[in-house]
């Protein structure tokens, strides 16, 4: 089974919690838009200041993903 990748980029301040939720909706469209198998997306707080949104792909598609969209860091994914 090929590993998945969890693609993150952070936000930062008082609106993080927004502008992740609203980041992570452009990165659904993305994935649909361009035929990327994804297995999640969404955003989750860290702190009261700091919030990330992330896509979850498939290890082949990171590469492709990574260089249009350039995550902050990347994890690999285990559910």
């Amino acid at each position: 089974m090929e590993r998945k990748i969890k693609l993150i980029w952070d936000m930062h301040g008082p609106h993080a919690k927004g502008t992740a939720a609203h980041h992570a909706v452009h990165l659904s469209e993305y994935a649909e838009r361009n035929a990327v198998e994804q297995f999640g997306f969404g955003s989750e707080p860290e702190s009261a200041s700091h919030s990330v949104a992330f896509l979850v792909v498939k290890e082949k598609d990171m590469i492709t993903v990574r260089d249009a969209l350039r995550p902050h860091r990347a994890e690999i994914w285990e559910n």
